[in-house]
């Protein structure tokens, strides 16, 4: 997989701050779900760390993305909600917009891949999205995209690369810290799984704030590690679309604007293996009864993974964005089961 540099000016980028995340989490008071920190002291035991938990496949349509979605639909004028919104995406962010423009009475035009989880297709559809399928190995959903406002006008909404998705997706993060510091706890690592940047961003944006010692943690699919060889390279890499059972971080690169948030906030992005995010699948299913899919298995996979190789010190307090739930029944049992 190659490394291909595209043009960063990160001084002339609308770049979102913590003041961003503050108000989205006004936007989304009283219309996201607080959602809970599950804690598990089998897993403690078993890693020898203080884990904690941010259950967003308990958000509202099954995955963070709502936060996101709900805030940037939000910004648009009236012109703008008049004319409707199209997007691309394979599932969630696609169900978050849906969501969004029904709960704001607009119209959402959603361009999804052919092989989307049939259950995160049907979900879509069922908020009254109008989906329009492609190829994403042989199409460009971008430029489909880009005939659709051509057309009639409507606002894109982009999965990550916007500022007021990334503000909303930093809330979860925002939510996570507060609510331990009222506690009392000070979290030392935060691990989020990394798509195209805009969860991970987000939350780095609150952790620099509320917790400025706490290392930001990204993970990716070994299949599709675009991020890390950004990171890495110091530019925005591209590669071929991963062939992941991760299909929420199936991205080709990431943003202009999360790669400006991550250079300076993240730490670090690790990989992990879809046999290990299996592994992780079969703990939330057997140990938490929680249904988790394939992504958002990528945080916990990737503590796992730096406990093992001791980078991660006995006793720490760790933070782990679970970002989704949205998995076909049949999908998840084929998994569990190979």
């Amino acid at each position: 997989m190659s490394g291909i540099y595209i043009e960063q000016a990160d001084c002339t980028l609308d770049v979102p701050t913590y003041q961003d995340v503050q108000e989205a989490a006004q936007i989304l008071k009283g219309v996201a779900n607080l959602t809970p920190t599950a804690t598990s002291r089998t897993l403690d035991a078993e890693l020898g760390v203080k884990c904690f938990l941010k259950c967003e496949n308990l958000q509202r349509m099954g995955a963070f993305k709502f936060r996101g979605g709900y805030n940037a639909l939000s910004h648009l004028t009236n012109e703008e909600r008049n004319a409707g919104v199209v997007t691309f995406s394979s599932g969630n962010h696609a169900q978050a917009v849906a969501l969004s423009a029904k709960l704001l009475s607009m119209k959402a035009t959603i361009i999804m891949p052919k092989d989307a989880p049939q259950i995160k297709v049907d979900a879509t559809k069922g908020y009254g999205g109008n989906v329009i399928f492609y190829d994403r190995y042989t199409e460009d959903r971008n430029a489909i995209a880009s005939d659709i406002q051509a057309k009639t006008n409507a606002s894109l909404i982009p999965p990550y690369d916007h500022k007021h998705v990334i503000a909303g997706q930093g809330t979860a993060g925002k939510e996570l810290i507060e609510e331990l510091s009222e506690k009392g706890v000070s979290l030392d690592y935060l691990f989020v799984c990394v798509g195209g940047g805009g969860l991970i961003s987000g939350c780095a944006l609150a952790a620099h704030t509320l917790a400025p010692d706490c290392k930001v943690i990204g993970v990716e699919p070994e299949a599709g590690n675009d991020a890390q060889q950004s990171m890495e390279k110091g530019e925005i890499c591209r590669i071929d679309t991963p062939q992941t059972i991760a299909d929420g971080a199936q991205t080709q690169f990431i943003g202009k604007l999360t790669f400006a948030i991550m250079k300076k906030h993240v730490d670090r992005i690790i990989t992990v293996s879809d046999d290990e995010l299996v592994a992780s699948m079969r703990f939330f299913g057997e140990r938490m009864k929680m249904i988790v899919e394939p992504t958002g298995c990528l945080g916990i996979a990737g503590l796992k993974k730096l406990v093992a190789s001791g980078e991660v010190s006995p006793g720490s307090n760790c933070g782990v964005i679970i970002s989704g739930g949205n998995i076909d029944l049949a999908r998840y049992s084929s998994l569990l089961n190979l």
